[in-house]
């Protein structure tokens, strides 16, 4: 059995977890989900836990099994303290707004970069307007939102300006030296 996909999932207070057929849907405080697991294994929901099984112990299946767990137990700690990632805006008249649903940038480029935010994806920017924090519900699309975010400008090596995660640290080269 794979360690991971082994252990029930506990249901907390407040949340509502519902199998129809592949579909599982969550409900809680800070909002709902679904998503769609393979056939291969199978979500039941009984006494207040959250059960992922499997058929076999083939290849595929033992790595589903473990998946499907971890899915299920991001999709309840999403809806009951939701997720968030931060994002560190660095150079010379690089910021952030917030409008609504669109998130406008300015990155050096001849033109502001418009991004909108994904249904379910929240932002908030500092008052200096160089930290980005997204925020939501579901960790799959939080995390996809943030690389799109930071693909918009990636840091450089040599001034370390662009978009970068606040927890990355961006190796820095030297730039060229004179002849001697």
């Amino acid at each position: 059995m794979s360690r991971v996909g082994k252990m029930p999932v506990k249901i907390p207070e407040k949340v509502k977890v519902s199998v129809d057929g592949h579909l599982v849907k969550v409900e809680g405080p800070k909002g709902k989900m679904s998503f769609n697991t393979n056939p291969i294994v199978k979500v039941q929901v009984d006494k207040g836990e959250v059960k992922v099984t499997r058929p076999d112990d083939t290849r595929i299946a033992k790595g589903l099994h473990g998946l499907t767990r971890t899915m299920v137990k991001n999709a309840l700690d999403g809806v009951v303290k939701g997720y968030e990632r931060g994002l560190e805006i660095s150079g010379v008249g690089f910021k952030a707004e917030v409008k609504g649903k669109d998130i406008h940038f300015t990155l050096g480029f001849s033109h502001p970069v418009v991004f909108k935010l994904p249904e379910g994806v929240t932002a908030e920017v500092d008052a200096k307007q160089t930290k980005l924090t997204v925020k939501g519900v579901d960790k799959h699309l939080l995390g996809l939102t943030a690389a799109k975010i930071r693909a918009l400008r990636p840091p450089e090596p040599y001034k370390g300006k662009g978009i970068k995660y606040a927890e990355e640290t961006i190796r820095r080269k030297e730039g060229k030296t004179g002849a001697a």
